[in-house]
């Protein structure tokens, strides 16, 4: 299992390049938005491991633009974990298969916090372009 950070920011093309300077990153597997203005998905890594993605928030970021993402093995631990989580909370994606991922979800659990629960994921062919 992996538990990992994904920041959801306004200028998302600057914040890449103020991490990677700062922190010594390198940026891997970056999905540009159609137009160009910023990411639709972005890894960053130190030392060969995921450190963080950054994404493209589409609105001004409010107290919490980080969102914590899970990989889970089994799709039943997946569920189970999404039932739980979104209990008394809010639903931003439910379950479904996406281009990088067999089986995934976002949720916002009742305390606030952003989740991106998915199974192991792939990247998809260099012709993606993301709809939004």
């Amino acid at each position: 299992m992996l538990l990992g950070v994904g920041l959801y920011v306004t200028g998302s093309l600057e914040a890449v390049k103020l991490y990677c300077d700062a922190f010594g990153m390198e940026l891997r597997y970056p999905v540009l938005l159609k137009d160009g203005s910023g990411y639709y998905h972005s890894e960053l890594y130190k030392d060969g491991k995921e450190v963080c993605n950054v994404i493209e928030a589409q609105h001004t970021a409010g107290p919490n633009p980080v969102q914590l993402y899970f990989v889970f093995e089994e799709k039943e631990a997946l569920e189970r974990a999404y039932a739980l989580l979104r209990q008394g909370g809010e639903v931003e994606m439910p379950p479904r298969p996406l281009p990088w991922s067999p089986w995934a979800a976002n949720v916002r659990d009742r305390f606030g916090v952003r989740w991106y629960l998915t199974l192991p994921q792939h990247y998809p062919g260099p012709d993606f372009v993301p709809e939004r």
